[in-house]
This record gives C-alpha cells, structure tokens and sequence, in this order.
C-alpha cells in the first residue's frame, strides 16, 4: 500500500446521494521546490516532480488521486449506469457504415454487438459481390489494454493496404503492409510512421518518422520487402518551426510532401508513377505565406493566402512553371467575406469548403462552363461536409451532414443536377424525434464589443426564467471551427432539462482567419474573455441558472477553463477540464517535450520577455491563488502524448493546497489510455457517462 493511499480510506456513508468531496481526505502531493530564474524573475514550482512518470512517487501519486475520485464520485454510480445504458439504447451496436467506391471495390466498416473495435471490408464490383474481410481491429487488439488502427492507404492496384497501429496511447503508430491477395502481413510494424503513402507501383512506399519530441521531420522510400536499413532518406526537415508530412493527390498522379508552421507552408511533388525521382519545390517557404497544392489535368491548384488575402483563395498554375510565383493566377478571388477552408479536385468539378458569417457551405464549380453555384440545405444553421470520395472521375459525390438537432447523415449529391439522396441517417434505435428539440445561434458581446456566436441546443418548453441548468463548450485555439453537431449522448442533458452551449470563440476559425488571429498569441486573452462573455450571455438572457452552470473544455480548451476559473472563479457552478493544457509557461520552456518548438507560433516562446509576461497573465497553473474556486473534474489518461499528464497533475496539486472552498476537485487519470482516453467504443461511452455523471450532479440533478 503506498503512502498516499492511506489518505482515502474513509468510507462513504450509505445513506449520501450527492457527491461528497468530504467522504474521504484528499491526498496530498509532497511539495519539492524546483526553482529557476527567467527575466530576472525567480520562478519556484512545487510539483515539478510530478513530470517524471519512472518516479513510483508519481505513479502513487496518481492512484491515490483516483482512489480518491472513486470514492467521491461512489454516490454517483447509479446515475452513471443509468447514462451508459441510455447511451448504449441510442447506438446501433452492429452497424454498417455507407460503402464507397475506390477502383474496382467498394469499402465499408461494420461494428458488432459486443465488439469494442471496427472491422474493415470490401466488395469487389459491386455490393451485391462476396464480402472481403480487410482489416479486423479486434484482432489487433486482441492481448492489448489500447489499440488504435486505421487502414493508412491502398495501393492502386487493390492488392495491398497500409495500417498504422498504436497500442499505447502516446500516438507512436506502427506501419505494416498487408496482401490482401493471401491475407499476409508482409511488413509487421516496420516503423514508427506519422504519414505514409503508395507510389503507383504498389510495391513502393513514403512514411514520415518523428524526432525525439514527436516532431515529423524525415521523409523515407521502402519498397515492399526489402529489410529497413535499406531505406532511403529522401528529405530531412531541419526547421524546428515545421513538421512534415506526405501524401497522394486526388487524382493519384503526384506525390505530395508538406513542411508545415502556424504560419508558412512549402510544397515538393513528385510524380507517383518515378517513385525514385527527384521532387521538386512549388514555392520555397517564406513567412506568413500559407499554401496548399492539389492537382487537376496538368494544374496545380492552391489554396494561398497570397497577396494579402487573409480569408484565403484558390490560384492555378501549369505544373511545369508551378516554381515561378509570376505565373499563378486567381482561379477563386479573395473574398474577405467568405472564409475557404479547402478544395477538392474532380475530374469535371470542384468542391470548394468554405464558410461565411460562421455558417460553412460547400460550393460547386463546373470545369465544363465555369460556373459555381453553393449546396443548399433546409437549416439555417448545421455542418456540411465532403464524405468518402476517392475517386476521381465522380458525378455523384458523398457529403456529410449534421445540425444540432439532425443526426448525422451522409447524402449521395448529384453535382449536375444538384439532387439530394439519403443514404444513412444515424439511427437511435431507441428512439428519437427532432420536433422535440430546438437550435438557436444567438450572440454575445465580448469586453471588445465584437459579437461572438453561439451555438444552443435544449428541449422545447424551456422556459427562459433563468433556473435551467446549462452545460457551456468551448476549445478556441489552433484555428479550429467548433463544429455544429448531433450528439446521441448528449441527449440525456436534454431530456433532462439541461441547456447545451457551445461557445464559437476567438482562437478558432469559425468567423474566418482573422478569427483565429485574434485569439493567438499576444491576442489570447480574447478568447477567455469570449467565454466568459458567452457565460454571462446566458445567464443574463436567462436560458439558466448561474449556480446551475459547467463549463467544460478539452486539451486547449482544457486551457481555457482553467484561464476561466483564474479571471472570474465565479462564472460557473462547476469546470470540467479534460486532458487540459494548464502548465503553458513550463511546457513551452521544455523543447524535449512534443509539439513545444512548433508552438512557439501558436502561444509564444517564453524565452522572449514580451511573449513570458503575456503568458504570465493568463497560464492557469502559473496563476493558482488562494479563494474559492468552483468545482473541478479534471480528467487526463498516463500516455498523452499530446498533453502529457503531468500538467493536470501538477495542476490538480497546487489548486489543493491553495484553494479556500469546499467545493470538490476530483481528478481521474487513466492509467491505460491517451488524449482522446479509451480506444474501445464502450469504454469510452462509461467514460463519458462518469464525466456526465459529475456534471448533472453538480447541477442538482441526481438522477
């Protein structure tokens, strides 16, 4: 028994039906001063032994805080099952996913009851053919805690896949090549691999390693059986700035690699069928010029912030004079109003992503005549996206589309005639009627004044009298749009009176580039005082109860709410922070640690004076104080490999010993998992329903 497990040992009382942050005494992390000294300032941090995982005082540490959750959170299990059962009657356990084209089969994934993973298949001609079993994930998992695979690629001939796998949680995939013609595996985790394509050939293939802090940065050729050390280095990415990555365009006739930052891009291509060529540069990296290149009938096209277009536009050029910037010219013009977020090429079409005021469309142009024209749909507000398109020469293509109250559901779209056909609409086998709910997209009014949207979603009869529960969302970094989506699990909120907000702030893209510009770096703070905005929106146009209300945030926005609590601790009831980004200052003063480098541009280099004393006004573990703070769920699983789990931990040990409430911290960390927790279908829906659990309890709703 370790020393800190003696600490939680007081049992629950039988009769408790709440969570009870006083059922058992909280363990307490040894303070260990780590001082340094940065700007002339002298920095101590207690828990910084906390980093070291081979420490058995960490591990202690860490089951000591989740035996202490288990008992705090005990009152709660009842409700929990209620959830996991609720969650499991709205999935369709064995399932089949829609089948889409690539040559000359039709791919597809199914789910069984009982089964935690997915299974791979295909058919060759046409649907009616014999099933072919690719790839079975449960027998990848077999013998394993976690298991993360995905079919990679596919050669061109169909003789051949790709799989990565991870068995660990930290995002470290595994190559292996396997011939579907015999069911052999030929290459059984050749490498560690970040991305990876086929040449034409089939028997040629590119993979990306990572550096020491898990950054891409080497570009390799193997071919099919020959042993590894006869691969050859094609590319080394030297700035620390960029990673690398590679890929197949569209229409499979380049090779692509990217070398990619916050803000620059450089393109190199070679064409897929002289794997052993020489590639080529498009336009050499230069700062704040962002690119993309796919490829269509000799054309390269690109999505280029170029000449000052802040919202992006789509350029052409002839492949052979792709390296002179003179020779590109304005396919789609920059339009400050409309944000293009992509393109994909077809043989007689292209399907442009773009979104304008925070609503996303997907447009149309035809090759044949030059026209364009946008994809309706019957919201006014929802997510549409392309789906499974392989193929080239299309006429009909998949899209992918949700709102708050629709499920998700892919359409097959005729690009000609512009008719809509249902395909699959996810089914709640327990039943679901749309009329039952209602959307809103309303706005806030930032410190600013500049209007930040929101995303709502609640059963109807609300009435807006200010005694609802609500549930508010928020991420808001790296420029990704908060999407609006159907959630089966998160009607159990609904139906249960809770309000469910989503916060579409600053940080992300959702209103354009500008969007996310100014909610980065030395403008970060809009994005806290967004949210907070956004929190108070809600109470004063009375859709809930302040003393009823959780935020919520994951990763970055883990960040956020913990930055939240920091500036005004009494926004909310209760925060929910899941594998949170909380110790900013100490990470990104750690190079060894991954994706530090590369988010020097994201957050800042604290090494720099100016960006350390902006940091310094918003880090949430830097700014820990003594006062009351609410109560706190903090979530985070051992192999994070994107937050590592120190951050909470270190976190969830300075906000004890300082904070002057009693309200309860719990923090859960799972001891087999990685940032996104779970690999298996079920276990991530109990994990959802423990976090589920603790929210609804915090909101005075027991069951």
């Amino acid at each position: 028994m370790s020393r800190f497990s003696l600490l939680v040992l007081a049992l629950l009382p039988a009769s408790a039906t709440a969570l009870d942050p006083a059922a058992a005494t909280p363990p307490v992390a040894k303070k260990q001063p780590h001082a340094f000294e940065l700007h002339g300032q002298k920095i101590t941090d207690d828990y910084a032994w906390l980093k070291d995982k081979k420490n058995p005082d960490t591990i202690a540490y860490l089951e000591a805080e989740n035996a202490y959750a288990a008992v705090v959170m005990k009152p709660t299990e009842n409700l929990q099952e209620t959830l996991y059962k609720e969650y499991l009657g709205r999935i369709k356990q064995t399932d089949l996913s829609v089948p889409y084209r690539e040559g000359n089969y039709w791919y597809y994934s199914k789910t069984f009851e009982g089964k935690q993973y997915p299974t791979y298949c295909r058919k060759k001609g046409s649907l009616e053919g014999t099933e072919e079993v690719i790839l079975d994930v449960n027998e990848l998992a077999k013998g394993e805690k976690f298991m993360s695979a995905r079919i990679a690629d596919i050669s061109d001939d169909g003789t051949k896949i790709i799989f990565l796998s991870d068995t660990t949680g930290f995002r470290e995939y595994m190559l292996s090549v396997k011939d579907l013609t015999t069911g052999k595996v030929l290459e059984d985790k050749l490498v560690k691999a970040a991305s990876v394509t086929w040449a034409a050939d089939g028997m040629t293939l590119f993979y990306v390693t990572e550096d020491g802090a898990k950054r891409a940065h080497k570009l390799w050729r193997h071919t099919v059986g020959e042993p590894k050390n006869k691969d050859v280095l094609v590319y080394e990415e030297k700035d620390e700035l960029f990673r690398l990555g590679v890929m197949r365009s569209g229409d499979k006739k380049y090779l692509i690699s990217s070398s990619t930052s916050s803000t620059s891009n450089e393109r190199r291509y070679l064409p897929a069928d002289t794997p052993a060529g020489e590639w080529k540069t498009v336009l050499p990296r230069e700062p704040k010029h962002e690119y993309t290149i796919s490829h269509r009938d000799g054309v390269f096209y690109s999505r280029t912030n170029r000449d000052g277009a802040t919202n992006f536009k789509i350029m052409t050029c002839p492949v052979a004079d792709a390296s002179d910037p003179n020779k590109w010219t304005d396919f789609l013009p920059h339009n400050p109003k409309v944000f293009v977020q992509g393109v994909s090429l077809f043989k007689n079409y292209a399907v442009i992503s773009e979104s304008e005021a925070g609503i996303p469309h997907l447009r149309v142009h035809r090759f044949a005549d030059n026209t364009s024209y946008r994809v309706e749909w019957p919201e006014p507000v929802y997510s549409a996206r392309e789906g499974n398109n392989p193929e080239f020469d299309l006429e009909r293509i998949q899209v992918s589309y949700t709102s708050m109250v629709t499920p998700a559901s892919v359409y097959e779209y005729d690009l000609k005639t512009k008719e809509k056909k249902l395909l699959k609409r996810q089914e709640i086998p327990t039943g679901y009627d749309p009329e039952k709910y209602q959307s809103e997209w309303v706005f806030a009014t930032a410190t600013d004044g500049t209007k930040v949207p929101i995303s709502l979603v609640y059963k109807k009869g609300l009435k807006k009298d200010g005694t609802a529960p609500v549930l508010l969302y928020g991420y808001g970094s790296y420029g990704a749009s908060a999407s609006v989506n159907f959630s089966p699990t998160r009607l159990s909120l609904l139906d249960r009176g809770v309000v469910f907000a989503q916060g579409h702030i600053r940080g992300g893209s959702d209103m354009g580039r500008q969007w996310y510009d100014d909610g980065k770096m030395l403008k970060k703070m809009n994005t806290f005082t967004d949210f907070i905005a956004c929190a108070d929106y809600l109470v004063e146009q009375k859709y809930g109860d302040r003393k009823k209300l959780v935020i919520q945030g994951g990763s970055a926005g883990g960040l956020l709410v913990g930055a939240t609590v920091n500036l005004r601790p009494d926004v909310c009831k209760a925060a929910v922070l899941q594998v949170p980004f909380v110790d900013v200052i100490n990470t990104m003063l750690d190079e060894s640690l991954p994706l530090t480098v590369q988010e020097f541009l994201e957050w800042g280099n604290p090494k720099k004076s100016e960006e350390y004393e902006y940091m310094r006004k918003y880090c949430p573990y830097t700014n820990l104080a003594k006062k009351a703070y609410p109560a706190m769920l903090i979530e985070t699983s051992l192999n994070d490999s994107q937050v590592l789990f120190h951050e909470p931990a270190k976190y969830t040990a300075k906000i004890r010993s300082l904070k002057t409430d009693t309200n309860p911290v719990v923090f859960r960390c799972k001891m087999v998992g990685g940032h996104g927790g779970s690999s298996g279908r079920y276990d991530v829906l109990k994990e959802q329903a423990y976090t589920m659990a603790f929210v609804l309890d915090q909101m005075g709703i027991k069951e």
